[in-house]
């Protein structure tokens, strides 16, 4: 019980700027994450997603940027219902007429991003937010430019996929690491954690459209020698 207290005054004592904050406690605090979620068709998704990265993300300034694509199914009517269960500042929905391509819709996010730190993922739940955090912190402890997923390490996975779609996403990083060498294991995941200034470089220099863009992005901030970590997803 002592020790609680103890625990519980010097936290006072910091908030009232009688306690000195470590550098890392400094930097999370200050530090805001733009999570950019791409949707078509994705109605019956992105309140899970959404309810998710709240949940996992208790202690974090973050937003949530929903770019769709003139989804017919709804979704954007579902998320106007999250922004007034959760705020229009923390969700913002930034839609476009039509389906317009993954890459586009990445740029798109980003010019609406108020975060120094971006993430992107996927809203069919093939990502899950309790990674998140871990991302966060490695980016933290090691500095990096980018932390990205991959699926091909001990806690990585992917959730939904048939068999088909994980020996398809298999054989394109083989086929990439022999072609390319970048030096990343998954060069097709779609769930990584950017500097906001390194997305912005890596992403006006690529030309792909669609799910190629992501292997462009990765194999791009590698050759301009950008820290990439990994982590499970």
């Amino acid at each position: 019980m002592r020790n609680e207290s103890a625990k519980q005054k010097n936290t006072e004592n910091k908030d009232l700027g009688q306690g000195i904050y470590t550098e890392e406690e400094k930097m999370e605090q200050k530090n805001k994450y733009s999570i950019i979620v791409p949707t078509y068709n994705e109605r019956l998704n992105i309140a899970l997603i959404v309810y998710l990265i709240f949940k996992h993300l208790r202690d974090v300034d973050f937003e949530i940027i929903v770019v769709d694509d003139g989804s017919p199914d709804g979704t954007q009517e579902v998320v106007k219902q999250l922004q007034k269960l959760y705020g229009e500042d923390r969700i913002l929905l930034r839609p476009r007429p039509k389906k317009l391509g993954l890459g586009t819709a990445y740029i798109h996010g980003l010019k609406h991003a108020s975060g120094n730190f971006v993430v992107i993922m996927d809203a069919d739940l093939s990502h899950h937010p309790k990674y998140l955090p871990c991302f966060i912190k490695k980016q933290s402890e090691t500095g990096a430019s980018i932390v990205t997923g991959t699926r091909y390490v001990k806690g990585g996975g992917v959730h939904g996929w048939n068999l088909m779609r994980k020996l398809t996403s298999r054989g394109a990083n083989v086929l990439a690491q022999t072609l390319l060498w970048p030096g990343v294991s998954d060069l097709t995941g779609s769930f990584r954690l950017y500097k906001k200034s390194v997305l912005e470089d890596v992403i006006s220099s690529c030309v792909s459209k669609g799910y190629v863009f992501q292997m462009e992005m990765i194999v791009r901030a590698s050759r301009k020698g950008y820290h990439i970590e990994e982590g499970a997803s």
